[in-house]
């Protein structure tokens, strides 16, 4: 059997194919990451190579120690990674320590994991933390809408949040912890890993500002869904804003009664 024979690699090579049909991920833009299950790495052990270089990841890492990650690469283009896996993706290790990692499959001829790796490993290190490790998946995309919208509203968690819950019902439902937003930052460094995932702490969405759109989730369809859900959400959002804006809405109320009916908590610093 070869890797990318593998389940868990065929749905992340589906998972970039829809992502890239979504238009999210133009040339090389976005990234996507997935923490290797035990079971799925108990398959792996006879088809990797753990003889490679160490790299330093530029963060720490700790409790992320002997994981493996399914990592998209650096440059490479979303829509390549179904006609050629081996070239586009890759398996990476981190070390004892939570400092560096290693490719032990895939990325061949040289690649590296996306220039991200930092923010989506300090990212998975929160995740892991705070959901019993649960949360296996981020995902990296430049959402066309969420985008735009970062142009015109506050930079501000509790004016998003409560701007994308308004526009489909759906959404309090889907991400009721809210969004988080980071103002403008140089990417692929320590400092943005570090602000976002200070906020993935308290979110399963963030959003980078004039950029893009952080998720994650326990699996590779709840991560997607969840980006694709906040981003149907902007661009109802966009569409009201070229119509005159809003005359009428969901109002708090409304949110509180969608809340107790669906069993799920809604902040009330989001519905005050």
């Amino acid at each position: 059997m070869k890797v990318e024979e593998l389940k868990f690699v065929k749905d992340f090579v589906r998972i970039t194919h829809d992502a890239w049909l979504k238009g999210w991920h133009e040339r090389n833009g976005g990234n996507f990451s997935y923490r290797i299950k035990d079971e799925e790495v108990a398959e792996l052990k006879e088809l990797i190579n753990e003889t490679s270089e160490c790299t330093p990841i530029g963060v720490s890492v700790p409790n992320l120690a002997n994981e493996y990650f399914l990592v998209t690469g650096s440059g490479k283009y979303m829509r390549n990674v179904i006609l050629d896996p081996e070239a586009n993706i890759g398996i990476a290790k981190i070390d004892e320590k939570g400092k560096n990692y290693k490719v032990v499959w895939g990325l061949i001829n040289g690649a590296r994991p996306t220039s991200e790796f930092p923010s989506h490993l300090m990212s998975h290190s929160v995740k892991k933390e705070v959901t019993n490790g649960k949360n296996r998946v981020i995902l990296h995309s430049h959402t066309t809408n969420i985008i735009a919208l970062t142009f015109v509203l506050p930079l501000d968690s509790k004016v998003f949040t409560r701007e994308l819950w308004e526009m489909a019902t759906e959404c309090p439902v889907v991400f009721p912890s809210g969004v988080g937003v980071v103002p403008w930052m140089v990417p692929g460094g320590a400092a943005i890993a570090k602000e976002t995932s200070k906020l993935m702490k308290e979110f399963d969405i963030v959003v980078w500002a004039h950029h893009g759109t952080f998720a994650s989730g326990e699996t590779m369809d709840l991560a997607f869904g969840l980006m694709d859900t906040a981003e149907k959400s902007a661009e109802i959002l966009v569409k009201v804003l070229s119509m005159g804006g809003k005359k009428q809405t969901i109002t708090s109320d409304n949110f509180r009664d969608l809340a107790k009916d669906f069993n799920v908590s809604l902040p009330e610093k989001f519905l005050g």
